[in-house]
């Protein structure tokens, strides 16, 4: 089960599904709650994802897992990656692959490039219960800074859709909040196994997020381990180098045995 991040379309995971089912999996990407079925009809509905807080997104998928034969593994980016740590956390997924996954709570560097990644929402308190979108500016920085700006642009055209705000309001506060949303059971010894995987260029999640992120596992016996693509900042889910960490994803769910 492929989860999707803030501002880009669960369609974006089209390629990676295709080579998943080529190597035997059946894979399946269910949007956000209030996502439409293509890019479009989700940018002309943006009140649809407006107002919706991380534990909405939690238990929509929840919801979805709950009704599988199965539990999946789960393959998360950005907010989305948090989200599958977090159903793994619950043992409501056999492994998970988190990609540049945003903050959990307990991790405490907040660079500067993440803040101005997150800056379009928190900008303005009003957008706490609205749906942002990133011009094609914003884009280039936050996801596409690691690219020619004319494939970064071309992905901003292609995937991008309306973001709710709410969820970067939560992660903002998120170590000042006892029972914040984005509390995770990292201590969890019966889970299944967590790879991390991190872009050394990424603005929006710094590889210094990621390695705070690790940390939080420590006291786990369960798996956790964590890859680097040194030169690929937040777009390395869907820009043209996409297939070398869908192949890493692969091999470590063949090693693992999943």
């Amino acid at each position: 089960m492929f989860i999707h991040g803030l501002w880009v379309h669960a369609s974006s995971w089209a390629p990676w599904m295709t080579m998943f089912e080529d190597a035997g999996y059946a894979p399946v990407a269910p949007g956000w709650p209030g996502d439409a079925e293509s890019v479009d009809e989700t940018r002309a509905t943006p009140e649809n994802q407006a107002g919706k807080g991380f534990d909405d997104v939690v238990e929509h998928y929840r919801q979805i897992i709950e009704k599988l034969d199965t539990k999946p593994i789960l393959v998360g980016h950005s907010f989305g990656g948090t989200v599958a740590e977090k159903l793994l956390g619950m043992n409501l997924a056999r492994a998970a692959v988190a990609i540049d996954a945003a903050q959990i709570k307990g991790v405490l560097p907040v660079p500067i490039a993440a803040l101005r990644s997150a800056f379009p929402a928190l900008k303005n308190p009003a957008n706490l219960n609205k749906a942002v979108s990133l011009t094609a500016e914003q884009f280039r920085y936050a996801f596409g800074n690691a690219l020619p700006p004319e494939e970064s642009d071309e992905l901003h055209e292609l995937w991008s859709i309306p973001g709710p705000a709410k969820p970067l309001f939560e992660a903002s506060v998120m170590n000042f909040a006892p029972h914040s949303p984005l509390k995770v059971d990292t201590g969890n010894e019966e889970r299944g196994p967590l790879l991390l995987i991190m872009g050394g260029q990424d603005h929006t999640v710094p590889e210094k997020i990621t390695k705070a992120t690790l940390k939080q596992y420590r006291h786990s016996s369960a798996v956790t381990d964590v890859e680097e693509f040194a030169d690929r900042g937040h777009s390395l889910t869907i820009d043209k180098g996409w297939p070398d960490v869908a192949s890493l994803s692969l091999q470590w769910l063949k090693d693992r045995g999943l």
